[in-house]
């Protein structure tokens, strides 16, 4: 589980080590039984080592405290590496990297590889031990959300992004823990800082469309003299437009999806679709399994092949 009080990624003297002889059990072994260890066996003297070198180091690195490092020179330690070998180690050969996990190989490779492929080996063998916690920090913070914690919710989903960059739900929970806040503007901000291939997931649209419903109900109008407006001309579009706006504003989502359906019945090019575009900003901001979205998508798919 996240410790949500530390540095969100460990120093790189913690997750990238000489080994020794004496420091093999302690450093790799033992070390092993909580985060996978990959073990660097090279040599002075080894070409392909001084380049695979840096770019485990680079992946390792980047793996951000979910796997760790020990470089071990087999010419220093010639006894260490005899020992391995006998245990069925193919060390004759360098560089030969090893991944250990819970004290047994987990998986190895020699020779030199390109850079993606030692990435690769590095998210294979740091996802051994699972998310590091990061799927229950992330229920914890969405149940802090609901029950109004916004602040604490705010705090954990940052600490998520510190262990995850890229982890769309953390940025969107970001998002939403704003908007609760009332910080609107903060929420914009973070919003557009969000990583281009992480846009268009769906729980920074859904985020995105929360923002815009909120900016909507700031401008919503009476909900009784709407529904007046309505019930007077049926035919007043912009009317119930804006009453389904401000119903939404009023938490009544329901009965703004039904106005919205019916203005799209009764005109679905006015205002160039306005209001298949409102309901799918509606859809998005909710749950995909939310009962209102599930009836309200199957009754626009209706009226849209009617």
């Amino acid at each position: 589980m996240l410790e949500f009080g530390q540095s969100p990624s460990q120093p790189a003297a913690d997750l990238i080590k000489d080994g020794t002889e004496a420091t093999f059990m302690p450093d790799v072994v033992e070390a092993s039984q909580e985060v996978p260890v990959i073990v660097d066996f090279w040599a002075p003297w080894c070409g392909p080592c001084k380049t695979l070198g840096p770019m485990l180091e680079q992946a390792v690195t980047a793996a951000k405290g979910r796997v760790k490092m020990v470089k071990i020179d087999v010419d220093q330690n010639q006894r260490l590496a005899q020992m391995l070998a006998q245990q069925g180690l193919p060390l004759q050969s360098i560089p030969t990297v090893v991944a250990f996990y819970q004290g047994q190989v987990a998986d190895m490779f020699q020779g030199a590889l390109p850079q993606s492929e030692i990435k690769a080996f590095v998210d294979r063998i740091a996802g051994l031990a699972g998310d590091g916690g990061l799927g229950e920090a992330l229920e914890a913070a969405e149940a802090m959300l609901a029950e109004g914690a916004a602040a604490d919710a705010a705090q954990t989903f940052a600490a998520i992004l510190g262990e995850d960059p890229s982890n769309a739900t953390a940025f969107g929970g970001m998002v939403r823990s704003y908007l609760v806040l009332g910080e609107v503007e903060k929420a914009e901000q973070f919003l557009n800082s969000v990583p281009a291939e992480l846009a268009g997931k769906p729980e920074v649209e859904a985020a995105r469309a929360q923002l815009e419903l909120l900016r909507q109900a700031a401008d919503a109008g009476p909900i009784a003299e709407l529904r007046s407006a309505v019930e007077a001309d049926p035919a007043d579009h912009q009317a119930r437009f804006d009453l389904a706006t401000a119903l939404h504003a009023n938490g009544e989502i329901e009965e703004a999806v039904a106005e919205l359906l019916e203005l799209f019945r009764r005109d679905r090019e006015w205002n160039d679709g306005a209001a298949k575009a409102q309901l799918f900003i509606i859809f998005d901001a909710l749950k995909p399994t939310d009962p209102v979205v599930l009836n309200g998508r199957r009754k626009l798919s209706s009226l849209i092949f009617a």
